[in-house]
């Protein structure tokens, strides 16, 4: 994240509405993973947004998770298959699908840049990290 990154409180769902997310210290900021789980959960990058550890989850009945990896799970509507989250084991961190949430954001970091294809490139000017410095930013 940036220097001028803001947190606030906010909320979304779901395409069926059936899972509510409220955020308590959401970023401002957007940020692009192009690790191949989230591009195969997605059909390409995931846009995603740093919502702290602090994230409160309506309508858990409805609610899958997916042990995707040693640092990681994820999370999706049973009902509608919307990609929600992933959850970093470690730090309990949630980065949330920046389409669920309401809010317009500023796009500033790539991640797992190593795994990208070829056959996209953003022109966007973003910070770019492996996987590697990905992991020692947030744990994992």
């Amino acid at each position: 994240m940036t220097d001028k990154a803001e947190n606030k409180k906010m909320q979304g769902s779901c395409a069926c509405g059936k899972i509510s997310l409220t955020a308590d210290q959401a970023s401002t900021e957007v940020g692009v993973c192009h690790c191949t789980t989230c591009r195969k959960l997605g059909s390409g990058p995931m846009f995603l947004v740093d919502c702290g550890a602090e994230v409160t989850i309506e309508g858990g009945k409805n609610l899958g998770l997916f042990d995707s990896s040693d640092w990681a799970e994820r999370g999706f509507c049973k009902s509608c298959g919307s990609n929600l989250f992933y959850k970093f084991k470690e730090n309990k961190k949630y980065m949330v699908s920046a389409s669920i949430l309401n809010h317009e954001f500023e796009f500033t970091k790539q991640v797992f840049v190593e795994e990208q294809p070829k056959y996209y490139e953003f022109s966007n000017k973003t910070v770019k990290m492996t996987g590697k410095e990905l992991f020692a930013m947030f744990g994992g």
